[in-house]
Formats: structure tokens, C-alpha cells, sequence
């Protein structure tokens, strides 16, 4: 269901002292980020899959971090079909747009989403991973 979720940190040592502890006993362990040009950033995934993903980013903005900013909740799609389909529902149900559905190569060959707000104003991404499919 999911592909990864995000969380917003001022202090990216002491949230991974946290968060290496917190996740270990649940099987999480950390793996390394490849910078893509966006904020410094930890993940944590599962030994066995490479999705989901928890990650805790510098808030993209430059804003301090708070509740919510830079959070984001990411949903798999089982195509770009789904994808597109998933954008255009959520807009017609009172969404607004932060990136309409296209290729992202810069996270992935084959990595292709979508980015809107629901009505409260929290950050949803829909991708699919086609460079993580056999």
C-alpha cells in the first residue's frame, strides 16, 4: 500500500540516535540516501523489501520543522494508470495540485507520480515504482 513515509527533523544525528534505536526491534534498519538534490535526509527499511520507506528529511522549505511540515504520506500505485486515475479523483474530490503526474528520472528510472494536498492541506504522493518491478 504504501511506498514510503516522511517526517520533518531540525536535527538529523540526533532523530537517527532515535530512530535506529525505536525501529530496530521492529526490523527496520537503515540504509543509505543517495543524494537527488534535495534536503539531507536518514531512511529506514525493512531487511527483506525495498519499499515501504520511513524517511526523516530537512524540511525541503528551509523552515523549521513542526508538525506536518515536510511530512508526507506516499501511496503505491500498481501503474501510471493508477497513478493518473488516483490525481484526477483526488482533485475532483477537493484536492489541489503540487505536481501533476509525469516520469521523476531524477529519483528513478521508471519512477513516475503525482502530488496534491488533501482539503486540510497535508502533502499525498501517488507513485509507482517501475524501477523497482521484475
Amino acid at each position: 500500500m504504501f511506498s514510503h513515509v516522511t517526517v520533518g527533523a531540525q536535527d538529523l544525528e540526533r532523530a537517527g540516535h532515535f530512530y535506529d534505536a525505536t525501529l530496530a526491534p521492529l526490523g527496520l534498519k537503515r540504509r543509505a540516501v543517495v543524494p537527488d538534490g534535495g534536503p539531507a535526509a536518514l531512511c529506514w527499511v525493512t531487511a527483506t523489501a525495498p519499499l515501504p520507506r520511513f524517511y526523516v528529511y530537512i524540511p525541503r522549505n528551509g523552515e523549521p520543522s513542526t508538525i506536518g511540515n515536510g511530512s508526507m504520506v506516499a501511496f503505491l500505485a500498481a501503474s501510471e494508470q493508477a497513478v493518473e486515475a488516483a490525481y484526477a479523483a483526488g482533485l475532483a474530490s477537493g484536492g489541489t495540485d503540487e505536481g501533476t503526474p509525469g516520469p521523476r528520472p531524477h529519483y528513478g528510472d521508471g519512477y513516475f507520480g503525482a502530488y496534491l494536498r488533501d482539503p486540510d492541506g497535508n502533502k499525498v504522493h501517488i507513485v509507482y515504482r517501475g524501477d523497482l518491478q521484475e
